[in-house]
């Protein structure tokens, strides 16, 4: 048997053809509390089972993933790609397959395993080795990989940056063919909130009523209204039994912050979101694209809705960690429509933040929303005119010299968006696609195993960052590397409590050059060694 293995770093993606980085790891330095990750890349001449083993002092800590392909017709827009790893249409290894003690060799190609340890914060600081076994029944011992971790005695602060990608209920539904709200459903979105979490989420998005985001004008995306609506003559009746459940459900998995879903249509805020309600002992759609946001009648709507709602958020004492949105991603020319729909609301809201994802800085400077999301690419013009509660967002504009986290992205690119938010002081982030599994526009439903770019309107990996499976949600390679961004961030902020801001921002610079949202030390070894250079001054300092 020819069986090839390399140890190799997690910012590497491993490539059918074996045409990629294969970036030699074997040890690294780790915070208590830290989740490290690295992979072994292998190639076989021989198709077989093969029987995975860890041995290692930290045991059940340590886990053992198989690093599967997806396909993608657009791995990156064509002329945004100065910076890609890969332009052209192809299979891609992102999605994390659990794996129990067996796994299955397929031959001839290179694939890999994810290895990840999750440091407990009451370990010992020390040295600890992590060794992975492959055995073939009739080979016997093919491949033995040995790493070591050196556990530093200094525990990776929690998180404190606001971060929400937003949650899409209606795609878990589709997905897996179940009733909205049923008790198979509920029991899936305990499964995406849990990993959601485990992504660096902390504030989700609340579908009081069906979120009106990427939905063709004049269609619909599935029901998912957590607030039922009776219409009682003129007025209407108002039921919180699911957003309070969902509420519980969310604080239970350790999330902390509520975004209330849009009140408003997407790209402008002309029209109401689709509103059901029981009208005469039938559930009708009240409001849709036909109502006028800022009409009379949906006015009317708010004005007796808002109040209640805000009842109920006092009541589970969530008042100092809701968020509302009027509408996403508007223009300059929609600062009208914009305008008239904030200002049917703004008197009932005045104690909630209001945010929106928006770039034009017009909007901010008159004072239309104190609390904008501008993208990645266009905060230095907020920053330099002054921005104090610093948030920000991309999605598939942001490309070609910007971190993302497409595809055809090298890995590093994503990584330092972690660096990126420590040094520019960003207090919150948001990226619209936790688990969209539809077309843009929502025409259709997709699977993301099959279509992974929203049929080719979007960059793969722009839409979703984890994978639906048997029985609830798993993560994806890029799920992980971001993950890493955020510890990165965190160990940043551990060294800033040692040393102070301008010693870290002085260090780096120094050593890596200016770390910006547009120019930053690019490459595998360049982050590999900016992670081992604030382990080695949290050592020293600590």
């Amino acid at each position: 048997m020819d069986f090839q293995v390399k140890q190799v770093a997690s910012l590497n993606r491993i490539f059918l053809d074996g045409e990629c980085e294969f970036t030699p790891v074997k040890s690294a330095k780790v915070l208590k509390g830290e989740r490290y990750s690295y992979q072994i890349a292998y190639k076989s001449d021989t198709r077989f089972t093969a029987k995975i083993t860890v041995e290692s002092e930290l045991g059940e800590a340590v886990s053992v993933r198989a690093v599967g392909n997806v396909p993608s017709e657009l791995p990156c827009y064509p002329d945004r790609a100065a910076y890609c790893e890969r332009t052209e249409a192809g299979l891609f290894p992102d999605v994390l397959f659990p794996i129990e003690d067996t796994h299955f060799i397929k031959p001839y190609k290179w694939f890999s395993l994810w290895i990840t340890a999750e440091i407990p914060t009451d370990i010992k600081a020390g040295d600890y080795g992590i060794t992975v076994k492959i055995t073939s029944d009739e080979e016997g011992e093919v491949a033995s990989e040995t790493f070591n971790l050196t556990v530093l005695d200094a525990v990776l602060p929690e998180q404190t940056l606001i971060n929400t990608e937003w949650f899409h209920t209606d795609c878990i539904a589709d997905y897996y063919k179940v009733p909205v709200f049923s008790e198979e459903h509920w029991t899936l979105i305990r499964s995406f909130m849990q990993a959601f979490i485990r992504c660096g989420n902390n504030m989700i998005l609340t579908p009081v009523f069906t979120p009106p985001l990427d939905t063709k004008i004049g269609g619909e995306r599935t029901t998912v209204q957590l607030v039922d609506v009776k219409k009682d003559g003129e007025g209407y009746c108002f039921d919180f039994d699911k957003f309070r459940r969902w509420v519980s459900l969310a604080q239970e998995c350790g999330i902390k912050y509520f975004e209330i879903s849009h009140l408003f249509s997407q790209w402008g805020a002309f029209a109401a979101p689709k509103v059901m309600a029981e009208v005469d002992g039938e559930m009708k759609r009240i409001f849709g694209w036909e109502t006028e946001a800022a009409g009379e009648e949906y006015s009317a709507f708010l004005r007796s809705f808002i109040p209640e709602l805000i009842t109920v958020i006092n009541e589970l004492g969530i008042e100092d960690v809701t968020y509302f949105h009027v509408s996403d991603e508007p223009s300059e020319e929609q600062v009208d429509s914009y305008t008239k729909a904030k200002d049917v609301i703004a008197d009932l809201l005045k104690d909630f933040p209001i945010i929106d994802a928006l770039s034009e800085y017009e909007f901010f400077e008159s004072g239309l929303i104190k609390q904008p999301i501008p993208a990645t690419s266009s905060i230095d013009e907020f920053i330099e005119k002054g921005f104090e509660n610093r948030w920000t967002y991309y999605c598939c504009g942001q490309g070609e010299e910007l971190s993302n986290r497409f595809f055809g992205m090298p890995l590093s690119a994503t990584k330092v968006i972690g660096a990126q938010l420590y040094l520019h002081d960003i207090k919150g982030f948001l990226q619209w696609g936790f688990n969209f599994y539809n077309s843009a526009h929502s025409l259709r439903h997709v699977s993301p195993y099959e279509v992974t770019d929203a049929d080719c309107a979007f960059p793969s990996g722009d839409s979703f960052l984890v994978y639906p499976y048997d029985n609830g949600a798993i993560m994806s390679v890029r799920a992980e590397v971001f993950f890493d961004a955020l510890q990165e961030m965190r160990a940043l902020q551990l060294l800033e409590s040692l040393v102070g801001k301008e010693t870290v921002a002085k260090a780096l610079t120094d050593k890596f050059g200016e770390i910006k949202f547009r120019s930053y030390p690019r490459g595998t070894e360049n982050m590999l060694a900016l992670n081992a250079f604030i382990k080695d001054m949290v050592e020293q300092n600590f």
